[in-house]
């Protein structure tokens, strides 16, 4: 009941997001004392509700100069009286100047926040300092992370001075398994993000229904999409193969309980039935998928794999490579991982008709599976069903982003993505 009433107060809040709004106004909608109000809000959404609009007022403010609007106008229409006072708010709440944001990427619209519909957590860094005792570490900078290449802030870490990474989640499983392949990882002499431990001994600390590891920050950048592209394409997908091979070879050696999924059921059960009728994909593909991934999928090798390798969890270093965020990770058939990260590359440089650049992303695909064969040997039966894990992850990809505003965007593209991939059919097999 209460996160309905919350959700009610956040959705007043995006209607009105350029009028005067109190707390005591939201207060009086959903019934509440004051002060009962601030703590059902704070618990609900993260941060404190006033902090909320505010940011709210920003992230959309931002969007609109980024379009081209007057950042003065812009300002005043968002409720701020002066070019300064918005630049003031601006820089410390969101920890840069908006020029500085502008530059991070490409801005995009801010979403309605669903509390019904995902699990959405703010925490602010005032929170975030004041938990840096446990580890001895009082008085660090708190700053945001950025995806590199996207600019999109990673909304559940934040960096802790220049060594370390502080992460929060409600899910204790996935923290969980996150530090058991770590630390299995580093057993093999791979770069991971193993848990600091505080100063009693403990790998995580709990709050408030929240879970919080700090981890080193490891050397390197996150590899770059756009670097993929420029020469010698073909050979650094090879190299990105040639990765997740070494990776998938050291995950299966983890002992670790986690959700073995059943790929194909998932999706003749759940993701075709949902977003089939809005694809233009030639039902024979479908017929397939149906008739010849169920002989494959029974004798596809299966193990812990990362789940979501997507360029921005490779971190680059002249003394080598590593893996972060394994969050989602899960057993399931091994070849998933370098079929998820070509098609995050292909997600995030799409471009509907540049057939010049698709051409150049077939490449890059053909090269990613045939580094990674030369890592970890795929079986006939393997290279055989790489289109159908394709097609797996791009299906559940586009149930899991439909209705959802948040990712509105990432549903039109995955979807364009998803037919032309059908085009393509026959260039997918290795």
């Amino acid at each position: 009941m209460y996160v309905r009433l919350m959700q009610e107060s956040l959705d007043y809040i995006e209607d009105n997001i350029k009028c005067e709004i109190t707390a005591e106004e939201l207060s009086d909608r959903a019934g509440f004392s004051l002060f009962h109000y601030y703590r059902l809000f704070h618990t609900a959404v993260g941060m404190p509700v006033m902090q909320y609009i505010l940011r709210r007022r920003l992230l959309n403010a931002i969007y609109e100069i980024s379009q081209g609007e007057k950042m003065i106008e812009v300002a005043l229409a968002y409720g701020f009286d002066t070019h300064a006072g918005f630049y003031k708010a601006f820089v410390r709440e969101l920890g840069c100047t908006p020029a500085q944001y502008l530059k991070k990427g490409k801005v995009r619209k801010p979403y309605r926040i669903e509390l019904l519909k995902e699990e959405h957590i703010m925490i602010t860094k005032k929170r975030v300092e004041g938990l840096l005792g446990y580890w001895g570490l009082e008085g660090e900078k708190v700053t945001d992370i950025y995806y590199e290449g996207t600019g999109n802030r990673n909304e559940s870490a934040y960096y802790i001075g220049e060594e370390y990474v502080l992460k929060f989640t409600a899910n204790l499983g996935k923290l969980k398994s996150h530090i058991a392949i770590s630390k299995a990882l580093e057993n093999v002499g791979l770069t991971a993000a193993v848990p600091v431990k505080t100063k009693d001994g403990r790998e995580y600390v709990a709050e408030d229904d929240l879970y919080y590891c700090l981890t080193k920050r490891l050397n390197g950048g996150q590899l770059k999409v756009g670097d993929i592209y420029e020469e010698d394409y073909a050979d650094k997908a090879r190299f990105v193969g040639e990765i997740l091979g070494q990776l998938s070879m050291a995950l299966a050696k983890v002992d670790a309980v986690l959700e073995e999924p059943d790929l194909y059921g998932s999706v003749v059960n759940y993701a075709i039935p949902k977003v089939k009728a809005e694809l233009n994909v030639p039902e024979s593909i479908f017929a397939g998928y149906e008739k010849e991934f169920a002989k494959l999928y029974p004798v596809l090798t299966k193990q812990v794999i990362h789940r979501d390798p997507n360029p921005g969890n490779l971190i680059l270093a002249e003394e080598g490579w590593g893996v972060i965020d394994f969050e989602l990770s899960e057993k399931n058939v091994r070849i998933f991982d370098p079929c998820y990260a070509a098609t995050a590359i292909l997600s995030e440089t799409y471009e509907a008709g540049n057939e010049e650049k698709l051409q150049k992303w077939l490449t890059i695909f053909q090269n990613i599976l045939c580094g990674y064969d030369e890592v970890v040997k795929l079986s006939e039966a393997e290279k055989k069903a790489i289109p159908y894990v394709v097609l797996s992850n791009q299906l559940l990809a586009l149930a899991w982003f439909d209705g959802q505003e948040k990712f509105k965007e990432l549903y039109e593209t995955n979807k364009l993505m998803t037919e032309w991939l059908a085009s393509v059919w026959d260039e997918l097999r290795v």
